[in-house]
């Protein structure tokens, strides 16, 4: 068998060099807008399917847990922040527990090389994913928060800040549950630790801080959603502080691009193992 020299080969760059012509070039690489939205896209469309249980179990969950509280809490700044974590919570099972678990499967049964071989950047894939999860996050979030309003006589006229907060809130708990997902050995233990964080916004995020040890308060300021949560319930005063509800959605801004950098770093990470 004989061996055909790379240079006479008719698409190789040598022998379109050698016939005077120039070499093809490369396309270019994909940009990160257009590859993000048809990330969004595919991603939106393959989550479809589980939409409804999605909805309602994230939904079921945090208006069951401000049915429990009414019976501990009567009103004020507790039922405030009652309603506001219980809302809050919402976000943190899609975006911390589900999408840690998609990631971790989606590392175990080998979809990384799938994205890996498509011309798309890893910030594109990590944002595409964890905002079509985060889409589904906006019907439940807003009925959770309707019916605690309901439920503690809280009032709903700036029930509109929840548009800020869902996003900020979820980008830094997406973030952190895509690292969880992408770095964790195996699957089952990114399902573990997507369960332990939405446990920790969970208990970090609907009781009432006064109630808490100072301890468990300094654990508390360090998990990211606390900022969303505390934003919405600053909110619920006849005289909101819109400087300080900025500066917690300044702070869920803030964590939110360091977790997505995480994120994409950790893709980058386990998508060449």
């Amino acid at each position: 068998m004989s061996v055909v020299p790379a240079e006479v080969l008719p698409g190789s760059a040598l022998a379109a060099d050698r016939a005077g012509r120039p070499a093809a070039e490369l396309a270019p690489a994909a940009r990160l807008w257009p590859s993000l939205c048809a990330v969004y896209r595919a991603q939106l469309s393959r989550a479809r399917v589980a939409r409804i249980p999605l909805l309602f179990v994230a939904t079921f969950q945090s208006v069951g847990i401000m049915i429990m509280m009414r019976g501990v809490v009567d009103g004020g700044s507790e039922a405030q922040s009652v309603v506001a974590g219980a809302s809050v919570v919402v976000v943190a099972f899609v975006a911390l527990n589900l999408l840690a678990q998609y990631f971790g499967q989606l590392r175990a049964t080998g979809g990384l090389d799938h994205y890996a071989t498509l011309p798309v950047p890893p910030a594109a894939v990590v944002l595409g994913a964890a905002g079509a999860y985060a889409s589904f996050t906006v019907p439940g979030t807003f009925v959770t928060a309707v019916a605690g309003c309901l439920l503690f006589g809280l009032p709903l006229t700036h029930l509109w800040i929840l548009l800020a907060v869902i996003p900020l809130a979820g980008a830094a708990l997406a973030g952190l549950g895509a690292v969880c997902g992408l770095l964790a050995p195996r699957p089952e233990l990114a399902t573990l630790l997507g369960q332990l964080g939405m446990s920790a916004a969970l208990l970090l995020g609907v009781l009432p801080p006064e109630r808490m040890p100072e301890i468990i308060r300094l654990a508390r300021d360090l998990l990211p959603s606390t900022y969303g949560v505390e934003a919405y319930a600053r909110t619920f005063s006849a005289d909101p502080d819109w400087a300080v509800v900025a500066a917690d959605l300044a702070v869920c801004a803030g964590v939110g691009v360091i977790s997505l950098a995480a994120a994409t770093w950790a893709y980058r990470r386990a998508a060449v193992r």
